[in-house]
């Protein structure tokens, strides 16, 4: 790779033809053949799939099969695949131009079944599923320039290598080339299913260019509206979202930070030194909360980046973006390390990805917040307040600590701008919750972050919640 970075960047060639007119319909129409999965055979433990090229995803990736240390091309055809509907006169007699990415299946939910676990398709994305998961929001190889005015890069995964698995074992490891402008870079995913899902990720990384910013390990996800924002949406469903919130954690300190979407471009930006673990979770797995039979939001994956080593200094970018419709991903965020990034410079990040249900947060401590709502301020039976936002926070209070007694807790409550006017603690006990309730007075201020935390002894016991108000 640190040749290839030392040439100049080439661009990849895009397939033309019927299939780069495929829309998103006509695409989902063309499906692989399961008889025609590669890396199977009596006893495989995971087989391979291929995605056709088209629509979105119009720049074909070369496949490897790595056996004994040795790596042969896998080779593709029309033959691979079933064309429903007018799909093949669509896409014509033009020569295949190859596939466009790929899944590996294992049997995860069921003994007798290989459900897709991994899928690599378009740039540099992909995404897993845990136990019981459907897919929700996906990850990336590199996030570099995004949102910072100009045009943003998407680095692309351009060849992969996959080692075939023997019988019985648990994982599978894929090796990628990932290549653009400005970087070239080495990329290996080990991957073991399970109720939650790890990829164990090692990257090199080659920079042709300076880099203004560059994103690690970076989450893209959708957010549209819930109790926390609920917007002004007419919708029968109580939450529409892929992910409910943002979790940091150091050694020191364990933050979320509920998603929005607002009206306007909106960042946070979180400074952690040494992060042990960032990521977007999906907390509620209630089926009440989201009434969606179809979507299924309920079980979509939450994914938790964990580094390995010493990353340094520097933080975790949240980017919230407006939109109307769930079918946008709205949501991005990503690691980015305080040293600057100069042309010819290298540099390695090594991380676990879990993926699933319920993952643990390394670092994660204190009561969580179980939910988080908002409304206009003012007491039940009177008329709102409407200058006024009343925040209700819900912490987990199944393990108090030793020696509390009920009426001991206090709240470290904090604002960026406007006032914070009034602040309750309220011990539910048939809950097993402690509710904080926050009245907060904007005054003039058009954009506010707020904090708060529980204390007991002059010591943080919950994690600490991060909100970030816009007057629109």
């Amino acid at each position: 790779m640190q040749a290839r970075a030392s040439r100049a960047y080439r661009q990849p060639q895009r397939i033309g033809g019927g299939a780069a007119s495929l829309d998103y319909d006509e695409y989902r129409k063309i499906q692989f053949r399961e008889d025609r999965s590669r890396l199977s055979g009596p006893d495989a433990p995971f087989i391979l799939q291929a995605y056709h090229p088209g629509w979105l995803f119009d720049t074909p990736v070369q496949l490897h099969e790595v056996v004994d240390g040795q790596a042969r091309p896998l080779e593709f055809g029309r033959e691979d695949f079933r064309y429903h509907g007018e799909t093949a006169e669509t896409i014509g007699d033009a020569p295949f131009a190859g596939v466009a990415g790929f899944r590996l299946n294992a049997p995860l939910n069921d003994a007798d079944r290989f459900d897709e676990i991994l899928s690599f398709l378009g740039a540099s994305y992909f995404r897993a599923l845990g136990r019981g998961n459907v897919y929700g929001l996906s990850a990336r190889g590199l996030a570099i320039n995004t949102a910072l005015g100009g045009d943003e890069e998407f680095p692309a995964f351009t060849e992969f290598w996959i080692e075939r698995p023997a019988p019985g074992d648990t994982g599978v490891t894929v090796f990628a080339a990932l290549d653009s402008p400005s970087v070239a870079g080495a990329f290996r995913f080990v991957l073991t299913p399970g109720d939650t899902t790890t990829v164990d990720v090692a990257q090199r990384l080659f920079f042709r260019d300076e880099v203004q910013q560059l994103g690690v390990a970076p989450l893209t996800s959708m957010y549209l509206f819930g109790p926390n924002d609920p917007g002004d949406f007419q919708d029968f469903r109580g939450r529409v979202h892929d992910s409910e919130a943002l979790v940091v954690t150091s050694r020191d300190h364990s933050f979320v930070r509920p998603l929005t979407n607002p009206h306007v471009l909106a960042n946070s930006y979180i400074g952690v030194s040494d992060p042990m673990a960032f990521g977007l979770v999906q907390r509620n797995r209630d089926f009440d909360a989201y009434l969606d039979t179809g979507a299924a939001y309920e079980r979509r994956p939450s994914l938790v980046i964990a580094p390995d080593g010493d990353w340094g200094s520097g933080f975790v970018r949240l980017i919230e973006i407006p939109t109307d419709v769930e079918s946008n991903d709205n949501i991005v965020a990503f690691w980015v390390p305080q040293t600057p990034v100069a042309a010819g410079d290298s540099r390695s990040f090594g991380y676990r990805m879990h993926w699933g249900m319920d993952p643990s947060v390394p670092g994660q401590a204190g009561a969580r917040v179980l939910r988080s709502l908002t409304g206009f301020g003012g007491v039940a039976g009177l008329p709102a307040e409407t200058e006024r936002r009343k925040f209700v926070i819900d912490f987990d209070a199944s393990d108090p600590p030793a020696g509390l007694k009920d009426g001991e807790l206090e709240a470290d409550v904090a604002s960026t701008a406007g006032e914070i006017a009034e602040v309750v603690i309220e011990h539910v006990e048939n809950l097993g919750i402690w509710r904080l309730v926050i009245e907060f007075s904007p005054s003039d201020a058009t954009l506010s972050e707020l904090r708060a935390a529980l204390l007991f002894d002059g010591q943080r016991i919950s994690e600490t919640w991060l909100y970030q108000w816009h007057s629109t």
